[in-house]
């Protein structure tokens, strides 16, 4: 396959509108190919330039350069597609057309950027050059029909089908790590609130554009001036712009790295206990938080500082959560809350002296604060992880919370769309969890008994509509029953003990996951 750059991704759009967006980069080519790479006049109009290079702002410069680069790798791949088939005209008018593309994004990126670097102007002479031989070489292949020399031709226009594409992605790669020093350059001189937002602003764009934007951002040292950044007061205005572009950056191990090495997690336990910051610097600090103790992430060596700030940080955002404002505040402080309980236990315990069960379970009542599947994610997810203290399970009873639970057992998707979809079966799943844990206490378990959760346990497991098809939706339930049934053998039928309590939990599963809607 061919080696395209890894710095290209598409942008989901709908597709209609990414089409509309492209017609304009993809105009007759072939006709304005040579226009395209000739200056209007010969003299050096500066005026001229200067209108063409402070049209657009850097960011919608980098944009339309991302864009046109992501045409030129698309058109790579199909090349390569068409050339696999032997469609020569196709593989031809095609190669004229990235030619044109690559002469034109030079020719663009070349009237807005600052003093490119030698290697780079190299690189352009390469590609472009490179592309003029691509387009000689599939010209001569239509000239001919004997199968013989178009066999051996393909075989060169493959190599340099890969030569260009390597060449593209290098140039590519100069160019954007070019924009990220730029943009750095200009947060690390610049006095000025205007110059240092504008450059932090087409830095998040930059960001958003993939893990690899953000490695080249790290490794230009994009973390440790935005950390900077925030150690001066003159520019507070800023914390929450820059704070969100660092929680971008920190998705990848080499952001990660910067952090630790200007004791980034020190910094934003600072600004959490600060209480002279806005709402919006507390809220997106959060997020920085939630970002660094993902789960999901595989590379933890920056939690050992995190371990010294902990306390204060977690005291922070149970405070975050108790006077949040809005569902976003109150979705970002509970999901860097949710994160942590996972690596270590030590903060369960912070987070039951702090009474965060109760203020959770309040926020939970309150629908313009947990309004969505996403946020009551969160609330589930610290309640599972704190469900393995015994203390917790008097928490609950008095906080009403055994009621929640039921009510999380039943979360539905109201748009349907998938994202929601996926975060209303972990509600489900991680709410039977949390009933299964806690109906070790024998109060728990006659709350939930009192409160009809064995019969929603076994339509969970029953309907697989209920549950949206979900095995680990099902798993939990039948953990969650199973534990109830010991408390109450009566609350259910013969049919469902004997299929869903007493075979081995394999076999439920799997009679479980064979059942048919009408079986129910």
């Amino acid at each position: 396959s061919l080696p395209l750059p890894s710095s290209m991704h598409l942008i989901q759009v709908d597709s209609v509108q990414r089409w509309m967006e492209d017609l304009k980069l993809m105009t007759d080519c072939e006709c304005m190919c040579i226009l395209q790479s000739k200056p209007i006049s010969i003299e050096k109009d500066e005026q001229n330039e200067l209108i063409l290079s402070s049209q657009y702002s850097t960011c919608d410069n980098l944009q339309l350069l991302l864009k046109r680069a992501w045409i030129i790798s698309t058109e790579l791949t199909r090349i390569a597609q068409k050339l696999e088939k032997n469609r020569w005209q196709r593989v031809h008018s095609m190669t004229v057309r990235v030619n044109c593309h690559v002469r034109s994004m030079v020719n663009e990126y070349n009237t807005f950027t600052r003093s490119p670097s030698e290697e780079m102007h190299q690189f352009e002479k390469l590609l472009i050059d490179k592309c003029s031989e691509f387009t000689a070489f599939t010209e001569r292949c239509l000239q001919t029909e004997d199968e013989e020399i178009l066999k051996s031709m393909k075989s060169c226009i493959n190599e340099t089908l890969t030569t260009v594409a390597q060449y593209f992605g290098q140039l590519i790669e100069l160019v954007l790590t070019h924009e990220a020093q730029n943009l750095l350059r200009q947060i690390e001189l610049s006095g000025s609130l205007y110059v240092t937002e504008s450059a932090i602003s087409s830095l998040f764009s930059l960001a958003q554009e993939g893990a690899h934007l953000c490695r080249i951002i790290a490794k230009e040292g994009g973390v440790v001036a935005l950390f900077k950044i925030c150690r001066q007061d003159c520019f507070r205005c800023l914390y929450p712009q820059v704070l969100r572009t660092l929680a971008s950056i920190c998705c990848v191990e080499e952001g990660m790295h910067q952090l630790e090495k200007v004791d980034g997690i020190l910094c934003l336990a600072d600004i959490l206990t600060d209480n002279s910051h806005s709402e919006a610097t507390h809220a997106e600090a959060a997020a920085v938080i939630a970002q660094i103790t993902s789960p999901h992430l595989t590379f933890t060596q920056h939690l050992s500082s995190f371990l010294e700030n902990m306390e204060e940080i977690v005291t922070a955002l149970v405070k975050l959560c108790q006077e949040a404002s809005s569902g976003e505040v109150f979705l970002l402080a509970s999901a860097a809350l949710a994160n942590i309980t996972f690596f270590d236990t030590m903060a369960c315990e912070i987070l039951l002296q702090l009474n965060a069960m109760k203020i959770l379970l309040a926020a939970c009542s309150n629908k313009c604060i947990v309004d969505t599947p996403y946020s009551r994610d969160q609330v589930v997810t610290i309640l599972a992880n704190m469900s393995v203290l015994d203390q917790c399970a008097s928490e609950i009873i008095q906080g009403n919370g055994v009621q929640l639970l039921m009510e999380m057992l039943f979360e539905k998707s109201s748009s349907g769309n998938s994202a929601e979809v996926a975060a209303c079966e972990r509600v489900q799943q991680k709410s039977a969890v949390t009933l299964a844990r806690l109906s070790r206490d024998p109060e728990v378990a006659e709350a939930a008994i009192k409160l009809s959760c064995i019969p929603r346990l076994i339509k969970l497991c029953r309907s697989p509509t209920e549950r949206n098809n979900s095995d680990s939706v099902l798993v939990a339930c039948l953990a969650a029953l199973r534990r109830l049934a010991v408390m109450s053998p009566d609350g259910l039928e013969d049919a469902d003990f004997q299929q869903l309590v007493k075979p081995r939990l394999v076999d439920s599963f799997l009679l479980c996951t064979n059942m048919e809607e009408s079986f129910v």
